[in-house]
């Protein structure tokens, strides 16, 4: 596994295919590749029996048929749940794929990606502390690594604790009081921020940390061409069927 150099393209999809299909399921994956999409970003936590799996929500109303919190029920459990159907008729049957089924079709195709560590709450040490060794597992024989990002530092913390060499970067809604030293201490590899954060002196103070600076969520053509003026190292977007990965 070569840990040591940046991972990712400029270009990366949010959670598959952005919102063209039933978010963090392998639909999502395959309409996103067919976009020329060479990257992909997805939500990981645990189930209750400690199986990485891809699910934004701590609960499973929003984007599944099953209901309650994700992290409370077994594998077996959650591996036979519609993921699909609340998008529309044509993902009907969908399955909630688990880490190891996403790495065999990232690995495969030889993609770029980014395991947000989306922890069920109380869970952030545990659960960046699987990933890390999951991922290990996974991407043994690989050549590859992806990036661990999280909201968390916790999580990033414990993927830390088992996978020192696999880059992490801190992601951020609010530009809290010592984000950046925050960052810092976690060895992150970037900082990746709601786009809206991200002008020119955060741009260069990361840059300055010698760090990448990194965005989501930009379906905007007009905001994606401002955030490429300052300098920013990577895209995460809903919108494939626009913006051309090339």
């Amino acid at each position: 596994m070569n840990a040591q150099a940046w991972p990712l393209p400029f270009w990366i999809a949010h959670r598959g295919a952005g919102k063209l299909a039933p978010e963090n399921t392998l639909a999502a994956f395959r309409l996103g590749a067919q976009h020329g999409y060479r990257a992909f970003e997805c939500d990981v936590k645990l189930s209750s029996d400690g199986i990485p799996f891809l699910l934004h929500d701590a609960t499973l109303e929003r984007t599944s048929n099953g209901q309650g919190v994700a992290g409370d029920l077994p594998w077996a459990t959650l591996s036979r749940l519609d993921a699909g159907s609340w998008h529309s008729r044509a993902f009907a049957g969908e399955p909630l794929p688990s880490l190891e089924a996403l790495a065999r079709f990232i690995i495969g195709n030889r993609y770029a990606f980014n395991i947000e560590i989306k922890p069920t709450p109380g869970q952030a040490l545990l659960t960046g502390q699987v990933v890390g060794r999951e991922v290990l597992r996974l991407w043994a024989d690989s050549g590859l690594a992806p990036l661990f990002s999280s909201f968390e530092p916790e999580a990033l913390q414990g993927a830390r604790e088992t996978a020192p060499d696999i880059p992490r970067g801190l992601l951020l809604d609010n530009l809290r009081e010592g984000w950046l030293a925050e960052a810092q201490a976690l060895g992150c590899a970037a900082v990746i921020s709601n786009y809206r954060l991200m002008d020119q002196p955060t741009v260069d103070a990361i840059h300055a940390a010698g760090m990448k600076a990194l965005v989501y969520t930009v379906n905007d053509a007009e905001a994606a061409q401002a955030l490429i003026a300052r300098g920013v190292d990577g895209i995460i977007t809903d919108a494939v069927d626009c913006f051309s990965p090339a």
